[in-house]
């Protein structure tokens, strides 16, 4: 009857008392007494003698919606987040990132449907530890050891960010502009970067050029590089 009314007015946009009858025919089919606005909570569930279900209804993922989450959880360890199903690739991408937001805070996640079927539960609340990704650690840890100085500013964004690979690519750029086509193996040697060989070959900023077997020169590109970069490259002098 909603979903007709909706469709006749020609409107798209769920309100959060759509999300209500989906939600309670999900929960009454697993043999939950559902009832809405029970306290400060918009759904409570209760079945036999356990620990109650509450459910937060919100049409679109929040700060706000999580802050009232986690009051519930002073109720509760059984609390859900309940937000209209994801639309297209990007609404995809938000969703499983806000599922991942959920495991980590404990919350369980619903989504209802375009068609306002039933709903659908996508995450339960468990207590959640996170685990620590030693390589990726291992990386940055790497990444902060080599880069020389502080060359970014923190929280900026459309912008190159100066990376210990991109300085020592700079540093390649800088020795073959001064002396010109030179062997990859007497570069790496000449500024100290071990890895001048990979950097020269694959050229992954397009300012380099081999000239000969094992030799290497810069290109236009490189050159305007040398421009951009000039305040970079005398601070790694």
């Amino acid at each position: 009857m909603v979903q007709a009314l909706r469709q006749a007015q020609g409107e798209e946009q769920m309100k959060e008392s759509d999300l209500y009858p989906p939600v309670k025919a999900m929960l009454e089919s697993q043999g939950y007494e559902v009832k809405a606005e029970i306290g400060s909570a918009d759904i409570m569930a209760v079945r036999g003698d356990e620990p109650p279900v509450i459910v937060e209804l919100k049409t679109g993922f929040s700060l706000t919606l999580i802050h009232q989450a986690i009051e519930r959880l002073k109720v509760t360890d059984l609390v859900y987040v309940a937000i209209p199903e994801w639309k297209g690739r990007s609404g995809w991408k938000a969703f499983v990132a806000n599922r991942t937001l959920c495991r980590r805070l404990g919350l369980g996640l619903m989504t209802v449907p375009a068609s306002l079927q039933k709903a659908d539960i996508h995450l339960d609340p468990t207590p959640y530890t996170p685990r620590k990704n030693k390589k990726r650690q291992d990386r940055m840890l790497k990444e902060f050891q080599h880069r020389v100085g502080d060359p970014n500013e923190g929280g900026i964004n459309k912008t190159k960010i100066i990376t210990s690979y991109r300085q020592d690519a700079l540093r390649c750029l800088a020795h073959l502009k001064k002396h010109g086509a030179t062997k990859a193996s007497e570069v790496a040697k000449a500024v100290n970067v071990d890895r001048a060989r990979p950097i020269l070959s694959d050229d992954h900023y397009g300012w380099f050029e081999r000239v000969d077997r094992g030799v290497y020169a810069i290109t236009p590109k490189g050159k305007q590089a040398a421009k951009e970069y000039k305040s970079e490259l005398k601070a790694l002098k």
